[in-house]
Parts: C-alpha cells; structure tokens; sequence
C-alpha cells in the first residue's frame, strides 16, 4: 500500500513538471506600427522570430501584426499601458505622450555610438519617466527623409502645396510654407488619388511597398534627417522579467541593431527603382541646398527644445552633430 501510495505521488510529480517548466516561460504581446512585411517592420519580424527560436521555456512573443491590431498612432500608448509589452514604432507617431520621441530623427551619430556615448541611458531615463517604456534598442536608421511630390519645385519653397506629414516634418515643412495635413501611412495612397494631397515626406525606402510610386512624379534632393524606428517594452513589463529574459530581448536587440548597416544596400536599390519607375529628381543649386539642410535641422532641434526645455538641450549634445 505504501509503495503504491509512492509511486502515485512520484507520477503526480513527475506530471506537474512540464506544467512548472511552462510557468516559467513567459509570452509577451508585440505589435508594429507599420504593416507587416514592409520595409519599416522587417528587422522587427526578424527580431520577433530569433527571440521565439532561442527563447523556448524562457520567453515567447506574440506578434499580432500591424497597424490592423492597433492603429499607428496608438501604439506608443498600447506600449505605455500595458495593452502590448513590446513593440516596434516610430517616435514621431507617439509625441503626444512625449515630445523628446521625436528627436530621434535627428540623430547624426549612429545606435552603436549612442550606446558608447551615453545617449541611451539619457534616452531610456526619459522614455522610463514618460512612456513608462523601456528603450530596447533602434531597428532602423541610416534611411534619410526625402519630400516627394505630384508638382515640380524649383526652390526650397511649398508655399501653395498641400503635403501630407507626421510630427517627423511637422516644423520644417511649415518653415517651408507648406500646408500640412497629418495622416496615418495606410491613407496616403488615396489622398495622392485625390488630390488631397500634392506631396509627402516618407524614407528614401518603403514607398514601394505602399504603391505610393504609382502616384509621385518627383523627389528632392539630398535626403534630410535619419528615419528612426524603435524597439520599445513596456516598463512595468520589463521589470516583472527574469534575468534570463531580459538578457535574451538585450541579446536579439543588439543583433538586430547590428544589421542597420545593411540599410545602405536598400537606400541603393530604392534610389535606382524610384528612377526606373519615373521619379524625377529635384536638386537645388550649392546655396539652396544648403539652407535646404540647415533649415530641416534647425527648425527641428527647435521644435524639440521648444516643447522640452529639459531635456531637448542635452540630446542635441548627444545625438546631433559633433
């Protein structure tokens, strides 16, 4: 009786094993800001898909998908609430919780020099603070910004044209005397159909995974800015896990930080498709164009400044130029 009584409680215990292993494993919901399978989200999915590979019994993601799940402009609170625990958004379409998000658009010393420098750890105190969200790591950059357009220009002037923005060109293109009209990136498509729009500002890459090449006739050159897309968790969530699981998302996130450099290849490849497709370049003389660059970077670091006093000072020391 006794040795019956023992062997049903070691296969009791035996059974309950598996069920304490997956305790431990924990599965965190992830969203992008962008479709999935475009340009902006692939690094992410990439991320998504080593941390699943590496992570079983220790931590698993969920990625529901893009703006379909969430809308862009959402996903900064999503993250900031807790309704997903990590996520992959640009600071431009979450300002409303805090402004410093866009100045990452403005860095001109890369991630990794970031990372050396200090600029992270001033990052995620704010991040921390205001968005309850921990920086994670930055997934796209060396994608400068361009303004592309259905009429032609011949100086740094939109007065008269109606282009769509985020809070990315939002200063330097109302400098420029444009009339601005914020939309998701899932609209632009029709606004250039119907004219609600003349232009947009958007990456040198990406605009043919949107059809947006179908209706753009020009672009200017050179390209300003350094488009940015991040990799933010949720903080509450972030402090609830192991070592082990911190350590796998610091791990896979450095990686993907690591392939930036292959972005230079796509800007390459996006430059000779635009032209094959009839996009039509638009450069100014050597005066022009630099009052064109000058502008697009004084009219942001003064917005962010403007809008952040604190902290806009101290990251134009870190991240902007030497």
């Amino acid at each position: 009786m006794g040795m019956r009584v023992m062997l049903s409680g070691l296969i009791a215990a035996s059974l309950a094993l598996p069920a304490v292993a997956a305790a431990q494993e924990l599965t965190i919901k992830a969203v992008s800001a962008f479709p999935e399978g475009t340009f902006n989200s692939k690094n992410f999915e990439s991320f998504v898909q080593r941390v699943n590979a590496a992570g079983k019994g220790v931590l698993q993601i969920n990625y529901i998908g893009g703006p379909k799940a969430i809308p862009s402009f959402e996903v900064g609170n999503a993250v900031r609430t807790g309704v997903v625990e990590i996520a992959n958004v640009t600071g431009a379409f979450y300002t409303t919780i805090m402004p410093e998000a866009d100045a990452l658009k403005l860095a001109q010393i890369t991630a990794a020099e970031q990372r050396k420098n200090g600029a992270i750890e001033y990052i995620n105190k704010i991040w921390n603070e205001k968005a309850n969200a921990y920086y994670l790591a930055r997934v796209v950059e060396g994608t400068p910004f361009h303004i592309y357009l259905t009429k032609k220009i011949d100086k740094p002037d939109l007065k008269g044209l109606k282009i769509r923005i985020t809070p990315v060109y939002r200063d330097f293109f109302q400098a420029m005397g444009a009339t601005v009209v914020q939309t998701a990136p899932g609209e632009v498509y029709s606004a250039l159909e119907r004219g609600v729009v003349d232009g947009y500002g958007w990456p040198i890459t990406g605009i043919f995974d949107l059809g947006w090449h179908e209706k753009t006739k020009f672009r200017v050159d050179p390209g300003f800015y350094n488009a940015e897309v991040s990799i933010l968790v949720n903080l509450t969530a972030w402090n609830k896990m192991t070592d082990a699981q911190r350590a796998l998302l610091q791990k896979e996130a450095l990686a993907a930080e690591a392939m930036n450099v292959n972005y230079a290849q796509d800007v390459a490849d996006d430059i000779r498709k635009q032209a094959a497709a009839g996009i039509q370049t638009i450069k100014f003389d050597a005066a022009a164009t630099k009052q064109y660059v000058d502008m697009a970077y004084d009219t942001g670091w003064k917005g962010i400044i403007d809008k952040s006093p604190e902290h806009g000072p101290r990251l134009r020391q870190l991240i902007g130029k030497k």
